[in-house]
């Protein structure tokens, strides 16, 4: 492991705001696994609502909506340490008491959130996964998993590059019959729609680098109901044409 990561995990332990644990710790007697149900009283320290960015990276989207909205709070995940580290610093030294990063994989949320205890959701340029739609963060495997901690009718939002994940993702959002609350394939045209708004506030790293290269960004935001059980769409989609920015999968009809 290169020096500068090693640095970086050892500067991770001393950031107040950053929470660890990795599937093999997770006991009842965990720290982390006992925040469950308690965020608000044992760490933010206020009722305000939760907001979770999944898959946070450097956390851009965490940081930057907890400076633009400190009446909520927000917890950006991820498995990758490395990268969390530069939000979390971020968050530190800019004095934001309303950001928290949880360290650990995306499928144990239910470890350590209460039901109802979530109020929204941000998926921000994840990988697709054209392959296993198990893996796909806004699957139904996943949505049975955010309803268990998501209040009832709370909002969930996807900013994403990925033509495949958006075809999919509506048509997920169709057969389920979910409250669409905004749908667009080009994030960045006219209209004033003020959920639009919200979501051209913030770019990402990722995001600015696929505008660079002439991409359109799409966003979804729509309300999850509680169910016993959700849909899985079941029809053919196109697979992306490009190579994504740190993901494995590369479509067979590159150019």
């Amino acid at each position: 492991m290169a020096k500068n990561k090693l640095a970086k995990f050892t500067e991770m332990k001393t950031f107040h705001n950053v929470f660890q644990c990795a599937a093999c710790e997770v006991e009842d007697d965990n720290p982390v696994v006992q925040m469950r149900g308690k965020w608000r009283e044992n760490y933010f320290h206020n009722d305000h609502p939760i907001v979770l960015e999944l898959g946070c990276g450097r956390g851009e989207y965490t940081v930057g909506l907890a400076a633009r909205f400190p009446e909520k709070n927000f917890i950006g995940i991820d498995i990758k340490g490395a990268r969390m580290w530069a939000g979390a610093k971020q968050a530190e030294q800019a004095g934001l008491a309303n950001v928290a990063f949880l360290r650990t994989n995306i499928e144990l949320l239910e470890q350590f959130f209460a039901a109802n205890e979530v109020d929204e959701i941000w998926i921000t340029f994840c990988d697709p996964q054209m392959k296993k739609a198990t893996k796909r963060l806004t699957s139904s495997w996943f949505m049975q998993r955010y309803s268990r901690l998501l209040r009832d009718g709370g909002q969930i939002h996807l900013k994403t590059d990925s033509p495949f994940l958006y075809t999919y993702t509506r048509e997920l959002l169709r057969i389920n019959h979910f409250t669409v609350l905004a749908d667009t394939d080009h994030l960045y045209s006219d209209d004033n729609n003020p959920l639009y708004n919200e979501a051209r506030a913030l770019r990402t790293h990722y995001e600015n680098q696929w505008l660079e290269r002439g991409m359109t960004i799409k966003y979804l935001c729509w309300q999850l109901p509680h169910q016993d059980c959700y849909n899985e769409p079941d029809i053919e989609i196109e697979k992306d044409n490009y190579r994504s920015y740190g993901r494995n999968y590369v479509s067979t009809t590159n150019n």
